[in-house]
């Protein structure tokens, strides 16, 4: 769900048309496939680099289809900051030494 201060935007005829083209654009290009996973359908466009309220205004990063990707649901919910408290897993688990081990890349495997 979008941010209070993000709701003008994602409710805009800017955004609403180029959400739109850019699905239009993935659908003609693979059948509309998460750019992730690439095994189930597109379901939202994601921006690659997360709007902040100084950024969202700016449309070389909010309107940019350069930083927007069509992905699932499940995908989505991996990124940072967007399953949390949701009753999605942890974004990682640790190895022996404390690193970080992203679980999209162990899904991957």
């Amino acid at each position: 769900m979008a941010k209070e201060w993000a709701k003008a935007f994602y409710n805009s005829k800017r955004w609403t048309r180029c959400r739109d083209a850019y699905i239009s654009k993935r659908i003609k290009t693979d059948g509309g496939l998460c750019e992730e996973c690439r095994e189930k359908p597109g379901y939202i466009v994601h921006h690659k680099i997360t709007l902040t309220q100084t950024n969202i205004l700016n449309p070389d990063i909010s309107l940019n289809e350069d930083n927007l990707e069509y992905v699932c649901k499940d995908c989505h919910d991996l990124f940072e900051g967007h399953g949390l408290n949701k009753g999605i897993r942890p974004l990682c688990r640790f190895d022996a030494d404390g690193q970080p081990i992203s679980l999209r890349e162990i899904d991957r495997k």
